[in-house]
């Protein structure tokens, strides 16, 4: 029989194993009835495994919301430890010279999300086709306590407290559009005509940024602030600015990490020269204080440090 520790021997008989698993399926997929879909259980008796769970640990593991669960702080820090001994000894049982297998969660924001990760993805997959990348996007800050998410990749202005934070790579920033629209409004023969264009743009670029941060950014670098219209057309994602520019929409203030594809094709061209840094705004990997333990989001991690590298 397992030895346990002696204070969990105290609160937990062996009974007690099937409501350990139950609670990892559970808070994995935050949802008592997918846990239940995935055990072959009904809802209510995986409610009331975690419910006996609970009494054994005399703990409260979950918060039972209107239409959905999240972890507590005690909930959330034993799952974590659930978890990854539940990976640690997946890998100790892992025929020697087997691949790095599991899943990760990573939450990342809509526009680095299509633009810069996913046309990287086949070589992640072909590297480690034994890891199931399951990609969420979003623009709310990621709640790791009511979603289970193992990374996030975001785009910030400044490290986000309470969080492990390691900055993936810096952005810059300038004005683009077609060529057609650059044409059309003379934007290379005199910078002063950008006040009769259109300016397209992310509204909500980082948390709490002002709509138009990043062209009062750019503007105030470039001298040209007196310039700016008007006439504005607002997205809550870059990539989506991007593409109104790429169909004449207007000009976009747009991410140099994010466009180059359609610099590289000539859907979209500088008319105003190079990029300007974007000051401390910056891509960041984040999560909890260990939470990215596990070897596969390890391994995702350091991919996605290669990845900036190269970019």
């Amino acid at each position: 029989m397992l030895n346990l520790p002696p204070l969990l021997a105290s609160r937990l008989g062996s009974s007690q194993f099937a409501n350990l698993h139950t609670f990892l399926v559970a808070a994995r997929h935050l949802s008592f009835a997918l846990a239940a879909e995935e055990l072959c259980l009904t809802p209510s008796a995986v409610s009331h495994r975690i419910a006996r769970l609970e009494q054994a640990l005399a703990l409260r593991l979950f918060e039972r919301l209107t239409r959905r669960i999240r972890l507590t702080a005690e909930g959330e820090r034993i799952y974590a430890i659930l978890r990854d001994t539940v990976a640690a000894l997946d890998d100790a049982l892992r025929p020697q010279g087997a691949g790095i297998a599991g899943t990760v969660v990573l939450y990342a924001h809509p526009s680095i999300a299509s633009d810069w990760l996913v046309p990287r993805l086949a070589d992640f997959h072909q590297r480690y086709p034994q890891i199931a990348l399951d990609l969420r996007v979003g623009n709310e800050r990621v709640d790791f306590r009511s979603r289970s998410i193992d990374l996030a990749l975001v785009y910030a202005s400044g490290e986000y407290p309470g969080l492990v934070n390691l900055r993936l790579m810096d952005e810059a920033v300038t004005p683009v559009c077609s060529p057609a629209y650059a044409e059309r409004f003379a934007l290379y023969e005199d910078p002063r005509n950008l006040r009769h264009c259109t300016l397209l743009h992310d509204a909500l670029a980082w948390e709490h940024a002002a709509f138009d941060a990043e062209w009062q950014r750019w503007a105030h670098a470039a001298g040209l602030h007196a310039l700016l219209p008007e006439r504005r057309m607002t997205f809550d994602r870059s990539d989506l600015s991007a593409a109104a520019a790429v169909n004449h929409v207007g000009v976009a203030i747009g991410r140099r990490r994010l466009l180059g594809r359609y610099l590289a094709q000539g859907s979209l061209v500088t008319p105003f020269g190079d990029f300007a840094e974007a000051g401390d705004c910056a891509y960041y990997l984040v999560h909890p204080p260990g939470r990215a333990s596990s070897r596969p989001t390890k391994v995702l991690q350091e991919w996605l440090q290669g990845q900036a590298l190269l970019s």
